[in-house]
């Protein structure tokens, strides 16, 4: 994982629903439910957030009082082995 900004995968079909996202990802054929907090982590990742930013809108989502760095890398984490999000230069649908 990199602290450079995470993406959302292309061709994604994002849905709103009352408790997160449903997320369908043609590629691997999948489904996806995301919960409140991986919501907002999967929203964040437009290529022009890193980490760090992540981090402190989720504490501040949740008023944490302080950066969320674990939450927020956990929650990635768990995004890019969906192959939800890829950071620029490695194409999560490539491989």
């Amino acid at each position: 994982m990199s602290d450079r900004a995470p993406r959302k995968a292309a061709s994604l079909e994002v849905h709103e629903a009352d408790d997160g996202l449903v997320i369908y990802d043609p590629v691997h054929d999948m489904v996806h439910h995301l919960n409140p907090s991986a919501a907002i982590i999967f929203d964040l990742c437009d290529g022009a957030r890193d980490v760090e930013a992540i981090a402190t809108t989720l504490s501040e989502a949740y008023r944490m009082g302080g950066p969320a760095r674990d939450q927020a890398l956990a929650g990635l984490k768990e995004l890019a082995d969906r192959n939800l999000i890829h950071w620029d230069g490695h194409d999560a649908e490539a491989g």
